[in-house]
């Protein structure tokens, strides 16, 4: 997906790994660490190399994360 690419996304949405790095600007390695630590949504697993994350649970997540920074 480029910056110029105008995508439409919808809460039903599935994403891949490369997909959450881009909207959340964390390492893979990050993501994958505080889903361990429970700090991060959890993937829906499709198959035992493909992991995907609702885009509804990435950005519930996301505005929690702004709304705790505001306080």
């Amino acid at each position: 997906m480029t910056n110029t690419e105008t995508v439409i996304q919808s809460d039903d949405q599935l994403l891949r790994i490369n997909d959450v790095v881009n909207l959340t600007t964390l390492a893979k390695s990050c993501i994958n660490l505080w889903v361990a630590q429970g700090r991060f949504p959890k993937p829906l697993s499709l198959s035992k190399t493909i992991k995907v994350w609702r885009m509804k649970e990435v950005r519930q997540w996301s505005e929690k994360m702004h709304a705790a920074e505001n306080i």
